[in-house]
């Protein structure tokens, strides 16, 4: 059979394309740091902190500085070591520019320089380097003060511009008798689009580094503005403040946490863990969980080996103190845990991470290492606090209780909805397709709102819920009562998936699931309380990116023309004056009070229309702070929402 002469009908190895030095990094940034959003954006940061994160865990440095400059710039520099300086003998380059142009370049890869280390897969100064517009080094060391500049520049070797390149040898330009490393850099705009710092994410990170670090100090510093704001951290007691900063705003049910260390050698791998916990009156738990300081969200083998342990201490504890009765049913580890807030540390030489944004531990090593301490030191705590050990258990007990009722009526509901009898008629507005992949289930706020958005939506692919009001505040309920709460059986029996334990995604009938409220105070506290909700009995939603908020617009800026109406929505303050200039002269202004002022027509150009409306994404982009967010807004203790918003007034 002849092969076709046309250009798209022939694959030969003239077509084959190979990327050079770090053009990878800049076709598939995806790949290195997880996004080219504001996750990503920080993620460039998280790379170099970490490398000066490494120094001080082990032993070579005690303070870290990040500094956001006015030119929107990151510096970040430490008192370790320094980068080496020294000619590599194959390379013939100096050891600044291996790590900051080769990619898995570092000392990392085997246990001579560091004993742990959160970066592993040497690529992280790399591939920051690769998407900046420049960067550069500077390193005290030998007495000297070395400087080697970088930049998205024209390559002597590809004849060509290139990501990453040296724009400067590394030179001396000083002397000092410190040593250090000062990177700074400037994140190319072409790759993120928005190059805005968070000075609230950097702000939680390191809080969090120097929980684990006892003993450092770490300094942000927000040069921005003319006002330089400075904030340091610095822990003594270490884990200890982590939980009580992570329970500021919860009632616990006992004072002195539970806090235990150890090590252990499996495999010839040697795993460091650390573990505090305490129990609180919620009925929700949380664990965060790190290796080598990463903060690992999705968990991994460390965090189930804790689970497992702590499972086994507690019912061999039960058994010895004589608690369960011939009519309770046994508990499970979800049982014990409710309440629960726990921190799990690991340090472990050569941990093995599940993709390079490390959110996922996968070595065996780890869950045996982690199963065994918790299983051996909660134990003896059991023995040593049996009163408080019996509270716990029973507390158990009793969930192990309310889970039955739970999986009773999710089997009840299920069977109504079999016979046609689920409270959904009148209720909602169902689509009329099947396929979770277009499918939307959209909560609006209000009766007359949710009769607007029914006549806008497009049926084909739009659940309608209209929401009475203001559900319930879920933080503060027994679980009796919320899953006695119509409007939330509703809305469970509608999306289909279930609730805590029993909550099953396959079985989820819509692929987003849209909160719609008002642009204004009521309207947020009503997003508030259906957010607490999804997060504290839906979790899965909000992690597999199932749920979102829909923005509706604050202002329509108009004006009535010979040819008809002229008019733009806009959805902030900040985008008002720029829509007038835009407008005209005469333009004028109507501001939304509610949804329900628009009619179906606006309703769906604003708000419902794919390709006109804006969504945002609820995410857990850091497991701790959501947590503690949650307890403070929604909680009942009072003092730290009353010192949160005096000291945020204007958030």
């Amino acid at each position: 059979m002849a092969q076709k002469e046309n250009n798209r009908g022939t694959y030969e190895v003239t077509d084959l394309t190979s990327l050079e030095k770090l053009e990878p990094v800049r076709v598939r940034p995806g790949m290195y740091i997880g996004s080219t959003g504001t996750k990503g954006l920080h993620h460039c940061i998280w790379e170099i902190l970490d490398n000066s994160i490494d120094e001080v865990a082990n032993g070579f440095g005690d303070r870290i500085i990040v500094t956001l400059n006015k030119d929107k710039t990151v510096t970040i520099e430490d008192n370790g070591r320094g980068i080496p300086t020294g000619i590599h003998p194959v390379k013939n380059k100096s050891g600044v520019e291996m790590v900051y142009t080769e990619l898995h370049t570092g000392g990392k890869f085997n246990n001579n320089n560091y004993k742990t280390s959160g970066g592993l897969h040497g690529v992280g100064a790399a591939v920051v380097n690769a998407l900046s517009k420049w960067l550069e080094v500077e390193v005290k060391q030998k007495g000297n003060i070395y400087l080697q500049k970088f930049h998205y520049g024209y390559d002597k070797e590809l004849k060509r511009d290139m990501p990453g390149t040296p724009a400067t040898p590394l030179k001396i330009v000083g002397k000092s008798n410190e040593t250090g490393t000062k990177v700074t850099f400037l994140a190319d705009g072409e790759v993120f689009g928005n190059v805005d710092y968070k000075f609230e994410i950097i702000d939680e990170r390191l809080k969090e580094l120097s929980f684990q670090n006892k003993g450092i100090t770490l300094i942000l510093r927000d040069a921005r503005k003319d006002d330089v704001v400075e904030k340091v951290y610095h822990s003594e007691r270490g884990l200890l403040d982590f939980i009580d900063y992570l329970n500021e705003s919860k009632t616990v049910l006992h004072k002195e946490p539970i806090i235990f260390q150890g090590e252990r050698e499996i495999n010839g791998l040697m795993v460091s863990g650390e573990i505090c916990i305490q129990f609180t009156d919620s009925t929700a738990e949380h664990i965060a969980s790190y290796v080598n300081n990463i903060p690992t969200k999705e968990a991994g083998t460390h965090e189930t080996g804790f689970k497992t342990g702590m499972t086994r201490a507690f019912k061999e504890g039960s058994k010895k103190l004589n608690l369960l009765k011939e009519k309770d049913k046994d508990f499970e580890g979800d049982d014990i845990r409710e309440g629960m807030t726990a921190i799990v540390k690991v340090r472990i030489t050569n941990p093995v991470f599940e993709g390079q944004t490390k959110t996922k531990l996968g070595n065996v090593e780890a869950y045996s290492a982690m199963n065994d301490l918790a299983y051996t030191k909660l134990g003896e705590w059991i023995e040593d606090n049996k009163e408080l050990a019996t509270v716990i258990i029973n507390n158990a007990i009793s969930a192990a209780a309310r889970r039955e009722k739970i999986k009773k009526i999710n089997e009840a509901e299920k069977k109504k909805i079999g016979n046609g009898t689920a409270p959904l008629a009148g209720k909602i507005a169902v689509c009329t397709l099947k396929d979770r992949e277009f499918t939307e289930f959209i909560v609006v706020e209000g009766d007359s709102a949710g009769g607007s958005a029914k006549q806008a939506r497009d049926r084909r692919f739009q659940t309608i819920m209209p929401s009475k009001g203001k559900i319930m505040n879920t933080e503060k309920q027994k679980l009796e009562n919320v899953l006695a709460s119509e409007e939330l059986r509703i809305f469970n029996t509608a999306i289909g998936t279930g609730v805590l334990e029993n909550f099953k995604p396959e079985e989820l009938k819509y692929g987003k699931i849209i909160i719609l409220s008002d642009a204004d105070v009521d309207g947020y506290h009503i997003r508030t309380l259906w957010m607490t909700y999804v997060y504290r009995y839906m979790r899965q939603l909000i992690q597999n990116g199932n749920l979102f908020i829909a923005l509706p617009p604050l202002y329509k800026v108009y004006k009535i023309t010979k040819n008809g109406e002229v008019s733009k929505y806009v959805y902030n303050d900040e985008e008002l004056d720029k829509a007038k200039k835009e407008i005209g002269k005469g333009a004028l202004i109507q501001r939304y009070k509610g949804l329900g002022e628009m009619n179906a027509d606006q309703l769906w150009d604003t708000t419902l229309n794919p390709a006109t409306r804006t969504l945002q994404r609820v995410t857990i982009e850091d497991a701790a702070k959501a947590e503690k967010m949650i307890s403070l807004f929604m909680g009942d203790v009072v003092e730290p929402r009353r010192n949160y918003m005096y000291n945020h007034g204007e958030f």
